[in-house]
Parts: structure tokens; sequence; C-alpha cells
């Protein structure tokens, strides 16, 4: 979560979706685990207008729950609860990737070797 000025507005938002998320099928997360297990996207009114955000929770929310959120009045698309942009990767996870994708590589064309030696 992010921190909010004192002149963001308080109002309202509704769940619309809670899916729990499968650490193994995301790629950025391989062999790391993450506590952040749902995500929840939400809707919000602000200046007559209906808005939407997302974020990750450790716990699950229902859909159609509602919770309080602020936003920011000159841009109420910005919000205290929407997720902040993913972190850029680092490069330790980079190499693991690049290796592991190598390493399979490499097997292919090893099989592929030996395949046409007979």
């Amino acid at each position: 979560m992010t921190t909010t000025p004192a002149n963001w507005i308080t109002t309202q938002a509704t769940v619309t979706t809670c899916t729990y998320q499968f650490a193994g099928l995301s790629s950025l997360a391989f062999g790391f685990n993450t506590r952040q297990k749902f995500r929840i996207t939400f809707d919000y009114y602000a200046h007559g207008q209906l808005y939407s955000g997302e974020f990750q929770s450790p716990t699950a929310i229902p859909q159609n729950d509602h919770f309080p959120i602020t936003y920011n009045p000159l841009h109420p698309a910005e919000n205290n609860r929407a997720s902040a942009p993913p972190a850029p990767i680092s490069p330790r996870r980079q190499l693991l990737t690049i290796g592991v994708l190598g390493s399979v590589l490499l097997s292919f064309a090893w099989l592929l070797i030996l395949r046409s030696c007979n």
C-alpha cells in the first residue's frame, strides 16, 4: 500500500473478483515463495465515475464485500490500495532464468544429436 496525503478523499470500494494465485505458475516467482496469495480487483466511484484497481492480499476477500479506500481528488484513478508497479527483475533472477532455459535447450540439442546417430 502507498502512503496517502491528508487531502485525499475516503470512499467505499467493492470487491469484484478474488482469485488465488499459484506461485508456481508465475515465471517471475520461480524459486521464490510469495506471501501475497490472492489477487483482489475492486471498483469504486469518484466524482460520479467508476474506477477500478487491484492489489494482492494474504487473505481472501469475498466478492461484493466493501472496504474503505482513499483516492486523489485531482487524479481519482490514484488510490491507496492499488498495487505498486512491479519491481525490476534482479540480475540474479535473470541469470537463474537464463541458466534453466539454457540447460533445457542443451538437453534438447543433445537428444537430437543422439537420435541422429541411429
